[in-house]
């Protein structure tokens, strides 16, 4: 049993929530970016962010094999080396990958019914989700030897987990907390202030305002959708880090759930705003720390999609979604 008044217990799970909540807000901005732009729900979206975590951990793996890191020292001691360039490499990478899933699958689309791409995008989806089984059955040591494709991966702590507050605290707070805090809000800020002040991101929103107009006024609208998904793909891909890093553990049906709860904090703070995606995925962390702590851990859905509902009851475009009028 636990006190329903513990301060202890209350700020490990706020601290758990906020830590999940802005993993949750970056891959959010990858779903309310595209969805501003084009109005595609890319459902794919979270599987991409699966297969960043299966590369960062076949780069760990690669590092083991070659010297570059002892397996014996992770968690005891921190490889910040390490961790910055799988946040680089593995963003690159899905970023990429985004890119290209837009150029061949929906881009041909793109004149479509909003169905034909909602398919695409599922279609995209189990794709990849088969992509990330047959990578998990690969002859490497930290993917099991290739001999359970299906099995959750173990991810090595790349940086240490002592608790910074002192080991007589019962607070745990450790440096993987101090890393997601370090690496999402300058990537936060400085998506903000990209898209407010530079002219691709003025053509962004001139795009997501009304793509004709601003293709009239000389923007060229594809690309500012590729790099719509190149950026939201590298965010994803730096969120694919820092979850495996955090919860230590990766699979290849990972991507379904992180995209559950990414999608919903978009839709919840607002599709199409930024700030409201990341308020999302922040209150998205905080109710699922507190469910699991003080309702229970089976009925945490329920309570997150509870409060979905009577949010977009009242608020049908979320807390921080403008009311647009409809083009017809």
């Amino acid at each position: 049993m636990f006190d329903w008044f513990d301060s202890d217990v209350l700020l490990q799970q706020l601290l758990l929530g906020l830590s999940n909540g802005m993993i949750i807000a970056l891959i959010a901005l990858g779903y309310t970016m595209v969805y501003g732009i084009i109005e595609l729900i890319n459902f794919a979206h979270g599987d991409l962010f699966m297969l960043g975590s299966f590369l960062a951990l076949t780069l760990v793996g690669a590092a083991m094999n070659c010297g570059l890191v002892d397996p014996a020292l992770m968690g005891e001691s921190s490889h910040w080396w390490l961790l910055g360039t799988l946040v680089v490499v593995c963003g690159i990478f899905c970023g990429g990958l985004n890119l290209c899933i837009d150029h061949f699958a929906y881009k041909p689309l793109r004149r479509a019914s909003k169905l034909s791409q909602l398919v695409a995008a599922i279609g995209v989806s189990f794709i990849i989700v088969n992509l990330g089984l047959f990578w998990g059955g690969l002859p490497m040591e930290v993917l099991g030897g290739g001999g359970a494709a299906a099995a959750p991966k173990d991810f090595p702590h790349l940086v240490s987990d002592v608790n910074l507050l002192g080991e007589e605290s019962f607070v745990v707070m450790t440096w993987n907390d101090v890393v997601i805090f370090v690496v999402t809000i300058p990537l936060m800020i400085g998506l903000t202030l990209f898209v407010k002040f530079t002219k691709l991101g003025m053509a962004m929103r001139a795009t997501a305002q009304h793509a004709t107009a601003a293709r009239l006024m000389g923007v060229d609208v594809n690309k500012v959708i590729a790099a719509t998904f190149a950026i939201g793909g590298f965010l994803g891909g730096a969120a694919s880090v820092l979850y495996a890093n955090y919860n230590s553990t990766v699979s290849f049906q990972m991507g379904f759930r992180a995209g559950m709860d990414a999608f919903t904090a978009a839709v919840l703070g607002g599709i199409g705003s930024l700030p409201g995606a990341m308020l999302g995925g922040l209150l998205i962390g905080l109710v699922r720390a507190m469910s699991d702590q003080y309702v229970g851990s089976e009925w945490t859905n329920v309570v997150v999609f509870s409060l979905l509902v009577l949010i977009l009851i009242f608020r049908p475009t979320g807390l921080l979604g403008l009311k647009q009028r409809e083009k017809v």
